[in-house]
């Protein structure tokens, strides 16, 4: 078994959107160059057999995702890509037959912030016909993600846009039930072959800036996973998404190097023992959701 089974590549950091949920990076917007990209790849390689094309920005912004999938392809690379899915329509031909592609995820909490642009109606259409087309056509995976409950105050407000949502959800795939009365696993609702709705709280990114939760837990960031910010800069884990545990750089140093490094394994070796040394990583509530 490989090392990682996640290796998060962010092929740019430019979004389409202004999601509160999203703190926008203050680092130097950019895509990743294909020769970045292959340079990346062949790196990474003998570590994984999955790349996700995510940490900050959206992928499918990127001019040349339709090449980046088949430099994967012939790695036989599996892709996972997240999208807020606002582009999902434009670039629908160009990628739904790709067979790098195993899983699409799709962030309908940003729904809000597309508001005033296309109606929820037209933003899920374009989703749902995806969906549809893929299903019926490929074995990508679908999982619709609806991350915006509020642990301590959910307005009716809320509740009422995301009934309206899901009430389009229901009628779509003809569901015989509500989907809140519905019990879910891990991996959430079932609404078709390979199509999960799964629904969550608010996610929020950590920062050196947010409160500190102390120094003792652990994490699967360098265990499972590992990210690659698109300067090429290697962090810990998908949540890095400024570079705070800056690891190295994979364009200036091989990656067997990088994950080898006395501070890559000065993180390992706190997180056997249940204790963080990394700022970022005491300022991370994530955590808290596998440290129980």
């Amino acid at each position: 078994m490989k090392r990682f089974k996640k290796v998060y590549i962010e092929i740019t950091n430019v979004c389409n959107l202004a999601c509160t949920f999203c703190p926008k990076t203050k680092r130097k917007p950019k895509f990743i160059k294909i020769d970045e990209f292959q340079h990346i790849l062949d790196e990474v390689k003998p570590f994984t057999d999955h790349v996700y094309l995510h940490l900050k920005g959206e992928p499918m912004l990127h001019p040349n995702l339709p090449d980046l999938l088949d430099l994967c392809q012939e790695r036989k690379l599996k892709v996972n890509i997240t999208t807020n899915g606002t582009l999902i329509g434009k670039i629908r031909e160009k990628i739904i037959m790709k067979p790098a592609i195993r899983q699409i995820n799709i962030s309908l909490h940003s729904f809000d912030a597309n508001e005033g642009t296309r109606s929820m109606e037209e933003y899920l259409k374009d989703i749902l016909d995806f969906t549809k087309e893929a299903v019926e056509k490929t074995n990508i995976i679908i999982a619709l993600r609806l991350w915006n409950l509020d642990q301590s105050n959910i307005t009716n407000a809320e509740r009422q846009r995301n009934r309206e949502l899901l009430s389009i959800i229901e009628e779509y795939f003809q569901l015989p039930y509500k989907i809140e009365e519905k019990i879910t696993d891990s991996r959430g609702i079932k609404l078709a072959d390979r199509v999960f709705l799964n629904q969550d709280y608010e996610f929020k990114w950590p920062g050196l800036e947010e409160e500190d939760y102390g120094n003792e837990g652990t994490c699967y960031g360098l265990r499972d996973q590992i990210g690659i910010l698109v300067d090429g800069t290697v962090v810990p884990c998908c949540l890095d998404g400024e570079g705070a545990i800056n690891l190295g750089n994979i364009h200036r140093q091989p990656f067997d190097e990088i994950i080898k490094s006395h501070r890559a394994r000065k993180i390992l070796e706190g997180f056997a023992k249940r204790q963080l040394c990394e700022e970022l990583c005491r300022r991370c509530g994530y955590r808290k959701r596998f440290n129980k």
